[in-house]
C-alpha cells in the first residue's frame, strides 16, 4: 500500500509541477511536461514491482509507436484556439481527433502483429 501512495505522489507531483511553472513561464513547463517521465516512471514502477524486462520493452515499444498519433493533439489544439474556438471546444475536438488517430494505430499494430 505504502508504494501505492509514493506511486501516486511522485506523479502527482509532476503534474502539479508542470501546471505552477507554466503560470510563469511556458517554454520551461512544456521542456518538463514533453520529458518521457511518466514513461520513465511507468518503467522503474515496472521494474521495482519484478515485472520482466520483455513486458518493459514492449511497453517502451508501443509507446514510441503511440507518440506519434499524439502529435495530432499537439497540433490541432492551437490551430483551434487561433482559429477563434472557444477552449473547450477546441480542446474536446482535439481529444476527440487524437483519440481516433490512437484507435487507427492500435488497429494498424493489431494486424500487424505488433499489439501485445
Amino acid at each position: 500500500m505504502l508504494s501505492y501512495a509514493v506511486k501516486i505522489a511522485l506523479t502527482a507531483l509532476l503534474v502539479v509541477a508542470v501546471s505552477e511553472i507554466a503560470k510563469r513561464n511556458t517554454l520551461w513547463a512544456a521542456a518538463l511536461a514533453a520529458l518521457p517521465l511518466t514513461s520513465v516512471l511507468a518503467f522503474v514502477w515496472m521494474w521495482v514491482d519484478g515485472v520482466e524486462m520483455e513486458r518493459i520493452a514492449s511497453l517502451s515499444t508501443s509507446i514510441l509507436w503511440l507518440v506519434i498519433p499524439s502529435l495530432l493533439l499537439f497540433v490541432l489544439l492551437p490551430l483551434l484556439l487561433r482559429a477563434g474556438w472557444s477552449f473547450w471546444s477546441s480542446l474536446g475536438l482535439s481529444c476527440l481527433a487524437t483519440a481516433l488517430a490512437y484507435g487507427g494505430v492500435v488497429l494498424v499494430l493489431d494486424r500487424l502483429g505488433m499489439a501485445r
